[in-house]
């Protein structure tokens, strides 16, 4: 169940959308939202002496918390502030606040575009929260309702928890697609084919596809996948201890946080 949500917010042209996917998901869940303001910013200085915070970020604050309320009005809501500008602390106080909820709804970085956090945020939050963590990409238009899940499956265990973490917002799909990597295809049949009895004991409708996996482009063929299949959210673990190449320790996840062109839910 999704009961405590929380979605990052900053100056960003991208804040409206997943802060719109945020509240659909609360309202369909009845879950109470908190947004989570932080980005960068420099404390002021006069002479030697530096204070905090400074009027542009108290401006921007003041900005999203409105925006915030407006947008939440008549939900169970709160807008929170970080309260501080620098890399390292929204890195540390960001995955940090991120425990405490069920979900943590987040944006892609985008290098074509004056950066408001760190680029290595997403990821810190997947790594670091323990929590499950929908990324929206920062191009395109997304919705909440999704019905077209493509489940990346390599028998680990961050596969299995992205998995059990997705269920709830998968409950309604018409079909997931369970596409499972292994270096040899029995094996990969075989965990695939015990996900789809595991959906299905949740009611959810599914068909498996195996594919063997060798040390090439498994990322791009997970997405290519997901392009081909009309998926509306890709699901997978991140940073798996298994040594396949399309979750190897950091590696992966980068890339896919880079080059993702549909919502993702990672867990780690």
């Amino acid at each position: 169940m999704l009961k405590n949500l929380m979605v990052h917010l900053d100056q960003g042209a991208r804040t409206k959308i997943r802060l719109d996917i945020a509240i659909d998901i609360a309202k369909q869940h009845g879950a109470r939202l908190v947004g989570v303001f932080g980005q960068r910013a420099l404390a002021k200085k006069v002479g030697a002496i530096s204070s905090w915070p400074p009027e542009e970020y108290v401006e921007a604050a003041n900005e999203s918390r409105l925006n915030f309320e407006m947008a939440t009005a008549g939900l169970n809501a709160e807008w929170i502030d970080i309260n501080r500008g620098s890399d390292s602390a929204l890195l540390a106080f960001i995955p940090e606040k991120a425990r405490y909820f069920d979900l943590i709804i987040m944006g892609q970085h985008d290098d074509s575009v004056k950066a408001f956090t760190p680029p290595e945020l997403p990821e810190e939050v997947v790594i670091h929260s323990g929590r499950p963590v929908l990324i929206i990409p920062y191009a395109g238009n997304f919705h909440a309702k999704f019905k077209h899940p493509l489940i990346a499956w390599n028998n680990s265990r961050e596969s299995a928890h992205a998995l059990n973490d997705a269920l709830p917002l998968i409950q309604n799909c018409d079909e997931a697609v369970v596409l499972s990597f292994d270096t040899q295809i029995d094996q990969a049949e075989k965990t695939c084919h015990e996900v789809a009895r595991h959906l299905n004991c949740h009611s959810i409708k599914s068909r498996t596809e195996a594919m063997v996996i060798d040390d090439i482009g498994i990322m791009d063929m997970l997405l290519n996948n997901a392009s081909d299949q009309g998926a509306d959210i890709l699901v997978m673990g991140a940073h798996s201890q298994h040594n396949l190449p399309f979750v190897s320790r950091g590696a992966g996840t980068r890339y896919i946080l880079r080059v993702m062109v549909l919502p993702i839910l990672m867990s780690s």
